[in-house]
C-alpha cells in the first residue's frame, strides 16, 4: 500500500507570477516528465493562443511563467500544460451529486497520470479559485470566489478532434464566470476535443449538467442532479462508450442516495469512504478514486481530502479571500489496490 502525496499551493499575485511560482513548486516533480511522455511534442501555438484569447487571456500570462520558471520555450510549455490537442485518455471515471445546499464529487483515475497539486490562487485581473489541478493549468474540479463549482466527467472518445480539454474548459469558467448560466454560454462556446459530461452549481441555488461533444453541446436541469460518466440526452447517447454498466450503477446509487437528504458533511464522508460503492481501487486499470471534492454554498466552505487519508481540508473560501490562508502544505494518503 504505497503512500499517495498531494501538496496545497496558496498563491496571491499576478498571472505570470502565479505561472512562476506554480512552475518552481513542480519543476523536480515526476509530472513534468509524465507530461513529457503524454503530450505531443508541439502543437499550433497560434491557434491555442486565438483561443485562449477569447475566453481566458490572462492564462497566456501564467503559461508564459511557468515557461520561464521551468526553461522552457512557449511553445513547449502550451503543448505540456496549456490542454489543447492533448492526445486520448482512454478512461476516467468521476461521481458527482448537486443539490442546493451543497455540490460533492469523487474523481477516479490513476495515480500515475495525477498531478498531486491542490491549488488555492487568486490572480489580480480574474476570480479566485481552487481546485486540483490537472496538466497544471487546468482543473479537475474546484470552486471560484463567486460560488461556482465545476467538475469534469469523461463519457467518450467519439468525434475525437483538436481542441480543448475539459480540464482546461474547468479553469477558464472558474476565472471567468459568476453564475451557472455564464458557464453554460462559455462552454457552447468552446471548442470541445472529447465527449464530457460538466457538472455546475452556483451560490444562487441554479444547478447543470452540460453534455459536451466536439459537435454538439446539451444542457440537463432538474431538481437534484446527479452526474456520472455516460450521456442523458437522446440526441448524444450515441456516442456513448459500449460499455456504461458501471456509470448507470454508480447513478443510480447517486438518485437513492440524494433521497436521504444528506447534510454536506454526511455526502462528502460517503464518497470519500472505501466501503462506498462511490469509492474505487482499480487504479491499474485507470479507475481508482484519488479524491473527493465538496463546496456548499450556504458557508462557503470547502471539504476535500485524498484516497484513504486521515485528513481533511476545511476552507472558508470566503475568509481565504479576505487573505487568510489554511496551514495545510500537504495531504497523505494511501493508493490501496
Amino acid at each position: 500500500m504505497p503512500d499517495f502525496f498531494v501538496n496545497v499551493l496558496q498563491i496571491r499575485d499576478s498571472s505570470f507570477d502565479i505561472g512562476i511560482k506554480t512552475g518552481m513548486e513542480i519543476k523536480n516533480q515526476p509530472i513534468i516528465k509524465t507530461l513529457e511522455a503524454i503530450t505531443k511534442p508541439e502543437i499550433d501555438y497560434d491557434n491555442m493562443k486565438s483561443i485562449y484569447s477569447s475566453f481566458a487571456p490572462h492564462l497566456l500570462e501564467e503559461l508564459d511563467g511557468l515557461a520561464q520558471s521551468l526553461n522552457l520555450s512557449s511553445n513547449k510549455a502550451a503543448a505540456l500544460f496549456s490542454g489543447y490537442d492533448v492526445p486520448k485518455t482512454e478512461a476516467m471515471g468521476c461521481s458527482a451529486l448537486l443539490t442546493k445546499d451543497y455540490y460533492v464529487r469523487n474523481y477516479d483515475f490513476s495515480p500515475s497520470l495525477y498531478d498531486g497539486v491542490f491549488s488555492l490562487v487568486q490572480p489580480k485581473n480574474s476570480l479566485a479559485s481552487a481546485g486540483y489541478n490537472l496538466q497544471i493549468l487546468g482543473r479537475h474540479d474546484g470552486v471560484n470566489e463567486k460560488g461556482l463549482v465545476m467538475g469534469l466527467h469523461f463519457v467518450s472518445n467519439d468525434g475525437y478532434t483538436k481542441g480543448i480539454s475539459p480540464w482546461a474548459a474547468i479553469r477558464m469558467a472558474l476565472d471567468m464566470c459568476i453564475t451557472v448560466d455564464e458557464a453554460i454560454s462559455m462552454l457552447k462556446e468552446i471548442p470541445h476535443s472529447a465527449c464530457y459530461n460538466f457538472s455546475l452549481g452556483d451560490s444562487r441555488g441554479n444547478m447543470a449538467v452540460v453534455e459536451a461533444s466536439p459537435d454538439k453541446v446539451v444542457v440537463r436541469r432538474e431538481g437534484s442532479l446527479t452526474c456520472v460518466n455516460h450521456f442523458q440526452d437522446d440526441y448524444l447517447k450515441n456516442k456513448n462508450r459500449d460499455s456504461i454498466e458501471g456509470s448507470l450503477k454508480r447513478n443510480n446509487y447517486l438518485h437513492n442516495l440524494k433521497s436521504n437528504n444528506l447534510t454536506q458533511l454526511e455526502a462528502f464522508n460517503n464518497f470519500k469512504n472505501k466501503e462506498s460503492p462511490l469509492f474505487f481501487t482499480d487504479y491499474d486499470n485507470l479507475f481508482g478514486t484519488l479524491h473527493s471534492f465538496s463546496y456548499s454554498y450556504r458557508n462557503s466552505k470547502i471539504l476535500t481530502t485524498i484516497a484513504q487519508s486521515s485528513q481533511n481540508i476545511e476552507v472558508d473560501f470566503k475568509e481565504w479571500v479576505n487573505g487568510m490562508d489554511i496551514n495545510i502544505q500537504r495531504l497523505k494518503g494511501i493508493i490501496e489496490t
